[in-house]
């Protein structure tokens, strides 16, 4: 899988969010309701959306399925002006990630995460950080195709 690594500026981000695990996934739900309502979100900036994960610090050190984090469905904005009913803000911190790019069906996402912290990062000069972890949703994703493309942004230090 080809990566890069970019130093991110800080975003501002409008959308849902739930508490959930992976044991216990509550992504299509999430999606589902954020898809539904994306269109009240005014002053977007650029047509890709971010699923984005909050974990709590050293969540990756004891990993177990059943551990919670909070998951994200929004877009970046210019600001947080006039934020719909149910929806949230966010400030994705930015700073230096590794990003990968993941062509394939999104249901098979696991074996590129497996992939990334089981063989890249241990081998890679770099340490995981306690910042949140996303993936960008771009023109070329599509949900259920093996052609899909998005970005997985993993935060580095």
């Amino acid at each position: 899988m080809k990566y890069r690594i970019e130093i991110l500026p800080e975003k501002k981000l409008i959308g849902m969010n739930v508490k959930m695990s992976l044991a216990a996934n509550k992504t299509f739900l999430l999606w589902n309701s954020f898809m539904k309502r994306k269109i009240e979100i005014e002053n977007t900036v650029g047509s890709d959306m971010y699923s984005m994960q909050v974990y709590d610090k050293g969540y990756y050190e004891n990993f177990n399925p059943a551990n919670e984090f909070v998951k994200w469905a929004g877009v970046a904005v210019s600001g947080f002006e006039n934020i719909p009913y149910g929806m949230e803000s966010y400030v994705l911190k930015g700073g230096k990630y590794v990003v990968f790019d993941y062509k394939g069906n999104p249901k098979n996402g696991g074996e590129a995460f497996k992939y990334i912290f089981q063989e890249w990062l241990p081998a890679s000069e770099y340490i995981l950080d306690d910042r949140e972890h996303f993936e960008v949703l771009g023109e070329k994703y599509n949900n259920d195709s093996e052609e899909s493309e998005e970005e997985i942004w993993v935060p580095i230090k």
